[in-house]
């Protein structure tokens, strides 16, 4: 059963809003979730997961891509305000700007709870919980993976970072920094935004190319496997070896990269899980049944993977993305 106060707050706005509803089922949870965009295989798979989960637990859930905008995600907010929806799925495109639109959800008694990305706010009542990797932790796991396979010699790192202002972008590049900082063989060399995109990152690394010349990059790190897939068809266009000759580690885990280590042009990706909405749901059915306080933040893992185990990873996950 919902609570008694949601309830109360969801038929008002009903009663008030033409077209507002919560099914045919008074009891069915109704859940709005504003998602980023589909700017890579991960995001897909992110929103993909997220019907799989609401539709085995009969959950409505509204999805509402916001092509990569933040004033598209406050205005689906305050849609999903308007409608009375009984809860709210936020995967913030940036790290800030979000306090005005959560305080209206938190004044409409909604609980916005964050998928894969945090924010940054003095007021961190205004979400219920995030559902999230630790981002710096990923940054630290690929770079210290790299530590290890370059040893003591010298390696000039290009930086692939995604967007910029995202939390997840600063996070992997503070990571990552942390431990190139503890070893003086490792030097990032350039560092840009791919804006999380194959096409962009494949412009970008085109043209690092050209200024910082093939054979002074040892290494690639990315914030995303997309991002890398397209540094990887820029390198290759370019006469070089990726996987071979140049280094390559980046985050995510999705099939186009385990299909990329597989054939030698990539070396070594750290895993996002995409299914982020399963424990968002759990603890929101705990909240609205009961008032159980969830944890502030619900971690997820970050496990490296190499090329010896890619064919198989990939074939476990072409068909889930």
């Amino acid at each position: 059963m919902k609570s008694l106060l949601k309830l109360g707050v969801a038929a008002l706005a009903c009663a008030v809003i033409a077209g507002c509803g919560q099914g045919q089922d008074s009891d069915q949870l109704v859940v709005g979730f504003s998602q980023i965009g589909s700017e890579s295989g991960w995001r897909a798979a992110e929103t993909r997961v997220a019907r799989e989960q609401a539709e085995a637990r009969g959950i409505d859930l509204r999805v509402s891509d916001a092509q990569q905008r933040q004033e598209n995600q406050i205005r689906a907010i305050r849609t999903f305000i308007a409608q009375g929806v009984d809860a709210i799925l936020l995967a913030p495109v940036v790290e800030t700007g979000w306090d005005a639109v959560l305080a209206e959800a938190r004044e409409a008694n909604i609980p916005v709870v964050l998928l894969d990305r945090r924010i940054e706010t003095a007021d961190e009542d205004l979400y219920l919980a995030a559902v999230a990797s630790d981002a710096v932790e990923e940054g630290r796991v690929a770079a210290r993976w790299l530590a290890e396979e370059v040893g003591d010699r010298q390696c000039g790192v290009i930086e692939l970072q995604g967007t910029v202002g995202a939390s997840v972008a600063n996070d992997r590049r503070e990571g990552f920094a942390e431990i190139v900082a503890g070893n003086p063989n490792l030097t990032i060399v350039r560092s840009q935004s791919g804006d999380f995109t194959r096409s962009r990152a494949k412009e970008v690394m085109e043209s690092l190319i050209r200024s910082v010349g093939g054979p002074n990059i040892c290494a690639v790190y990315a914030h995303n496997d997309d991002m890398m897939i397209g540094a990887i068809q820029a390198m290759t266009e370019a006469g070089l070896n990726p996987g071979e000759d140049i280094l390559t580690v980046s985050i995510d885990g999705v099939p186009d990269i385990f299909r990329a280590m597989a054939e030698g042009q990539a070396n070594a990706t750290v895993e996002l899980t995409p299914n982020m909405a399963g424990p968002a749901f759990d603890l929101l059915e705990a909240y609205l049944d009961d008032g159980t306080a969830p944890e502030k933040w619900v971690r997820t893992d970050s496990p490296l993977y190499l090329a010896d185990t890619a064919e198989a990873e990939y074939a476990q996950r072409r068909d889930r993305y």
